[in-house]
């Protein structure tokens, strides 16, 4: 179909299941009961705050099922699941016996748009293991000043069921995409979409490498206008190659380095564009400056292109670009610079919850008082420390799985000073700090890059971000 559209069952009287209560269930359930489907909620939990939940959709008319999530509902005619429940769960087990469609939140987004008679509004998708959020918002904002009327949607900001029944009217949506959305997406087509690269991460959840890649990948299926990856990373494009596109679809690459045809790249600090141009094998066109991009660490700059590769697919002139880039401003908790104190700069990138996040921060900066540990999610360490060993004026270790950090610099940076905080209570942050900073000199950066989750110690990887900040403002308020 011309615009995208997937055709859409008659919801009236349909059994729908959703699966998961929370951030993308509970939308769904009201969504799907308010378009006259039969739903059951089931969930496995059964705590204070799912019974609060339960209680409030049971008042609309839902049904909800509580400390049962195993069990298929009689007659179940689809299921919508929300992103965390893994693939190997029981209730998607007997799905598939009975021969039940499984949708995420997302593919139910995709499936209803257009539903109130408007043109879709097309999607430019991001994934990858990390910089996906910023992208997202680089892009937007480069939309933004493009004149279009979009929004930073999916994983992110606007829900997307939101964007896509809302009365806001939109020409072109920004999506994060994580690879459990994707995974549950079977019709999802993009206008274009980006892979921004590929590490491990969320084995445990996928249960390979190969099976996140693939799910990864799905971003790419159906793709009309461009396939954006990392020339830095073969397996970005790799997944390009691998996937069924519309006739005419092109491959864009982007890299730190000079760009090729069909590429986005950077030359003497100036990012430009070898692909959306009309003689890409002579010409190139200057798009912004590095020193337009804050903060211009590496990973951020690739970040940068990445959006940008997607705004060119979509048409937007390259003085867009360099205004959208000037007016990002970066989200909390993404190396973010907190204070200078005594000539030793303090950056919060609790964001950096995987190796791949911390490798890259970890580049931007030397030499550096690492801050790291937390729940490592099966993860390993070696290749990080070895790529970081000569920047590291010491360690500070945080966290329940703190111990497999300090193997790994035992292994490869055995002279780097290591101060293993044997502690996992939230005022550990204080401690850590003060440890940082007695370890630091002038012109040193104490950076909090974990590489790890946070949920063995704070909410999450915000409420980490903040311990940190609150203990480097209270270190500055006793130096003064």
């Amino acid at each position: 179909m011309g615009s995208g559209q997937v055709s859409t069952p008659d919801w009236q009287g349909k059994k729908v299941t959703v699966a998961g209560l929370g951030v993308s269930g509970i939308p769904a359930a009201r969504v799907l009961h308010g378009l006259g489907a039969d739903v059951t909620v089931v969930n496995d939990g059964d705590d204070e705050r799912s019974r609060a939940q339960a209680a409030q959709l049971e008042a609309e008319g839902i049904t909800v099922r509580l400390g049962d999530g195993a069990t298929l509902p009689s007659g179940t005619e689809l299921i919508v699941t929300t992103p965390g429940w893994q693939p190997d769960k029981p209730l998607f087990a007997a799905a598939a016996e009975a021969g039940v469609e499984v949708w995420g939140d997302v593919e139910l987004a995709w499936r209803l748009r257009g539903l109130d008679g408007r043109e879709p509004a097309p999607w430019l998708a991001v994934t990858g293991t990390n910089g996906k959020t910023t992208t997202v918002r680089m892009l937007a904002s480069i939309l933004e000043a493009a004149g279009l009327r979009t929004a930073a949607v999916g994983n992110i900001g606007v829900s997307l069921l939101d964007a896509v029944l809302g009365e806001e009217t939109y020409d072109v949506l920004a999506v994060e995409l994580s690879s459990y959305q994707l995974h549950w997406s079977p019709s999802l087509r993009a206008h274009s979409a980006a892979v921004l690269n590929l590490a491990p991460d969320h084995l445990d959840w996928h249960g390979s490498m190969a099976a996140y890649a693939a799910d990864k990948g799905r971003i790419y299926e159906g793709n009309k206008v461009a396939c954006v990856y990392n020339a830095a990373d073969p397996a970005t494009e790799d997944l390009v190659r691998e996937a069924d596109v519309e006739e005419g679809c092109r491959a864009i690459g982007f890299t730190l380095g000079t760009p090729g045809p069909s590429q986005l790249g950077v030359v003497d600090d100036i990012l430009v564009d070898r692909a959306f141009v009309e003689n890409r094998q002579k010409q190139a066109q200057e798009l912004a400056q590095i020193s337009d991009i804050n903060p211009p660490a590496p990973h951020n700059i690739a970040n940068a292109l990445a959006a940008a590769a997607l705004a060119r697919a979509f048409g937007v002139e390259a003085t867009a670009v360099r205004d959208g880039l000037r007016a990002f401003r970066p989200d909390a908790h993404r190396i973010e610079h907190v204070e200078n104190i005594d000539g030793v700069a303090y950056v919060d990138d609790s964001k950096a919850t995987n190796t791949h996040a911390a490798e890259a921060s970890l580049a931007a900066y030397e030499p550096i008082v690492w801050i790291a540990g937390g729940l490592a999610k099966g993860a390993t360490f070696d290749a990080t420390v070895e790529k970081a060993a000569k920047r590291l004026r010491g360690v500070v270790l945080i966290g329940q799985d703190r111990a497999l950090i300090a193997e790994a610099l035992a292994r490869h940076a055995p002279e780097v000073p290591v101060v293993d905080l044997d502690r996992t209570d939230t005022g550990a942050m204080s401690a850590a700090v003060q440890e940082a900073a007695r370890l630091a000199r002038p012109g040193d950066t104490v950076l909090l890059a974990p590489a790890c989750a946070s949920m063995d110690m704070f909410t999450n990887y915000n409420k980490r971000g903040e311990a940190f900040a609150e203990a480097v403002r209270a270190l500055a308020a006793a130096r003064d």
